[in-house]
């Protein structure tokens, strides 16, 4: 069958030694945080291959996109190689790679170069169209998220809280899947409006109540892996944050579950001065101590429920 190949390139200089640039285009984990359309990333199995990764992006406010890539990083040839796994429209093959080029110690080229073939007679436009504005916006996430790793070392507080449960990882997946029961279950909670129209993909709308009694509304994509994991990422965000991300993960034990929850929350740097008393250091201690605390309150909440559930009573042990 007849074919056609289209290739496009895009490039940029960063004001970033290779090794910053390099780890931050391979680490697809930190993506979400940076990157305005990234929602969730993870490697599902390595082999002499490749690294097979699945990705959730969004496409709008109100849908994600997902699909797979086979990609291997040659640090010392300072290249990332990738390829799509069931390009769209079928019989397409899309294939690229990243390029990286030492201009000076703080300063490297980077060149991402994408090969789309398919069938002569596809309509290949929708699809060149996206992946030329899609490169454009990586290159300058890189480009911003490198130039300022120093400031965004101070800005992005990423922190862990797990609680042990000893009931089934099945019934504390459920309590915090079901968001749309957070206001009658969670006090800081006050309303929540949730849309699930493909299985596991929700958005939702919520409104909580800061302990000075303000009322935040943030707008939310979550990306649920039952019954192990749910990703979040804020869309809408206070006024305070120019990016705010995380997990709620479910470990099996033999006597029970970890519940963790994470938070990577990025400080707006015109913010800083109205938190915390006005440093860089008070402000991450606010918000930890704030997000923290919701956070808490949460897998408590969802302690007690799976506990019930597995027949204890609060405060005992059987």
């Amino acid at each position: 069958m007849p074919s056609t190949q289209q290739q496009i390139d895009h490039g940029v200089v960063v004001d970033a030694g290779y090794e910053t640039v390099f780890d931050l285009v391979a680490d697809v984990g930190r993506w979400p945080q940076f990157h305005l359309s990234a929602v969730h990333a993870e490697v599902l199995h390595s082999n002499e291959k490749g690294d097979l990764i699945q990705h959730w992006a969004l496409d709008g406010d109100s849908t994600v996109r997902t699909w797979r890539t086979v990609r291997r990083s040659d640090r010392a040839g300072r290249r990332i190689t990738f390829s799509y796994m069931d390009a769209d429209p079928p019989d397409t093959e899309v294939r690229g790679e990243w390029v990286f080029t030492e201009l000076a110690p703080d300063r490297t080229r980077v060149e991402l170069r994408h090969t789309i073939e398919g069938p002569a007679r596809a309509d290949l436009g929708p699809l060149l169209d996206g992946i030329g504005l899609d490169g454009k916006e990586h290159l300058d996430t890189l480009r911003d998220t490198a130039e300022r790793r120093a400031e965004l070392d101070d800005l992005v507080v990423s922190f862990t809280d797990p609680l042990f449960i000893a009931g089934s990882v099945e019934d504390a997946y459920e309590y915090l899947y079901r968001a749309d029961l957070w206001p009658e279950r969670i006090p800081h909670v006050v309303g929540l409006d949730l849309t699930e129209d493909v299985p596991n993909v929700q958005f939702f709308d919520m409104d909580t109540k800061s302990p000075d009694g303000t009322t935040h509304s943030v707008r939310s994509v979550r990306i649920c892996l039952p019954p192990n994991l749910i990703v979040y990422k804020q869309i809408s965000l206070p006024a305070v944050l120019d990016a705010h991300t995380g997990h709620w993960r479910f470990t099996e034990t033999r006597e029970g579950v970890v519940a963790e929850s994470r938070h990577s929350s990025t400080i707006k740097p015109s913010a800083v001065s109205q938190l915390g008393g006005g440093t860089v250091d008070g402000a991450r201690r606010y918000l930890r101590r704030l997000l923290s605390g919701h956070s808490m309150t949460n897998l408590r909440l969802t302690k007690t429920f799976a506990e019930e559930r597995a027949g204890l009573r609060p405060g005992t042990d059987r």
